[in-house]
């Protein structure tokens, strides 16, 4: 696509203007950025010659001409999206428009010395066979760990055994392509700012809980990563001193209280862990080490079944859960509270303790913030990851770096 730097800064901006606020028409899109009708005109006609963007319904009017809007081509993109969890790796191939085209699933052993060759043999192994159309942009990966910068992707991620690992450095060899790493609740908020709830929303906390616990914190509609890249341990507040042992080498952590490995061990003091599966004879203990999230969701059932010392584990786990996310709330003020996560499933159990903690230690005049839960399947967290690649054409701040300049010209020069 032919133009000028100043040219194509502005296109980004349109493109970021649709893809976080949704379709505009032309004379809207002018006075949110400042131009001239008469760019906007000319800038949108070539995205739309170019395939980037596409003329949708008409705008109602009060009186006079009805106003065509304008929206992204969801087919002007995509990227590749790689959560990297304890034991495997899921991959999701998704468009400009948050839509999946398919996902992959890969065993993988973090602490192997060559993990990272391993991890990039499984997404060169997928790269190749998505290539084609639309272009694909680039790499995002999400990690339950702390990144320097997304562009350069130096992960400290104790559960999976990483210090100081270069997973950005050896993807970006490996692939060249455009290669940006983040937490992966990070990447969550990031898509959740560009397809969820935060379309409307510049201040907002998303909270997960599953076999962890975190939170991402955005505001002014950008996610606050803090000066090290590792804003958002929430789940290594503590909550009591003398409390369990946390994975993280610390005690009483919120984590290990409320994680799905805090679950499990309050339920056995309860007496409260389902068998697995149901079946008669089964060993809940082995059970736990070999699929945590399905003895929570077994001790799920056995609540929702009507066992009132596993109910108990679910409410005083949401009380806990409740009182931090109220201290947080009264910290940092947001809008609204997004929940997801594995953990979601059983959030009416959870929410009995939950809702009254966190009303009452919220400062008044906070009291009524809403909580929001959405839906969780299995290729989220990868979806999130994706999202770090498809929310760079978006991001006038720039934390994307240089790597976020390469997804912007490799979207740009797609139409060319």
């Amino acid at each position: 696509m032919a133009g000028t730097d100043r040219g194509d800064l502005t296109r980004t901006a349109i493109l970021a203007l649709l893809g976080t606020v949704g379709p505009l028409s032309r004379s809207e899109i002018a006075r949110e950025l400042d131009l001239s009708p008469a760019t906007v005109t000319q800038l949108t006609k070539e995205l739309i010659g170019h395939g980037m963007l596409e003329e949708l319904d008409l705008k109602p009017s009060r009186g006079g001409r009805p106003a065509q809007r304008l929206g992204l081509v969801g087919s002007a993109g995509r990227a590749l999206g790689v959560k990297v969890t304890a034991d495997h790796l899921v991959l999701v191939d998704v468009r400009l428009d948050g839509e999946v085209l398919g996902s992959w699933e890969r065993p993988h052993d973090p602490s192997a010395p060559d993990a990272l060759e391993h991890l990039a043999d499984a997404v060169e192994s997928v790269v190749r066979e998505i290539s084609g159309v639309p272009p694909l942009l680039g790499v995002g990966v999400g990690v339950p760990g702390s990144v320097d910068d997304q562009a350069v992707g130096t992960v400290n991620a104790p559960t999976l055994g990483w210090q100081a690992m270069p997973v950005g450095e050896r993807l970006r060899r490996r692939l060249n392509l455009p290669v940006l790493v983040e937490n992966d609740v990070n990447a969550l908020a990031a898509a959740e700012r560009l397809y969820g709830r935060g379309r409307t929303h510049s201040d907002f906390l998303v909270l997960t809980i599953g076999r962890g616990v975190g939170a991402a914190i955005v505001a002014g509609g950008r996610v606050y990563r803090g000066a090290r890249g590792g804003a958002g341990e929430f789940g290594h507040l503590q909550v009591d001193p003398e409390g369990p042992p946390c994975g993280c080498g610390a005690r009483g952590c919120l984590e290990a209280f409320v994680g799905s490995a805090g679950l499990l061990a309050t339920a056995r003091a309860r007496n409260a862990l389902a068998q697995e599966a149901g079946r008669p004879g089964a060993d809940p203990a082995r059970a736990e080490v070999r699929d945590p999230l399905g003895a929570v969701a077994a001790l799920g059932l056995a609540a929702a079944g009507g066992d009132v010392a596993a109910r108990e584990v679910f409410a005083e786990a949401g009380a806990i859960l409740g009182r931090a996310t109220a201290g947080l709330i009264n910290v940092v003020d947001p809008e609204v509270v997004v929940v997801l996560g594995e953990g979601t499933a059983e959030w009416p159990l959870w929410r009995t303790g939950f809702e009254p903690a966190l009303r009452a230690q919220l400062y008044p005049g906070r009291r009524d913030i809403s909580v929001e839960v959405e839906s969780w399947d299995d290729t989220s967290w990868a979806q999130g990851a994706a999202a770090l690649v498809l929310a760079t054409p978006f991001d006038s701040a720039g934390a994307a770096g240089e790597q976020g300049r390469l997804v912007r010209a490799r979207l740009i020069g797609a139409g060319s």
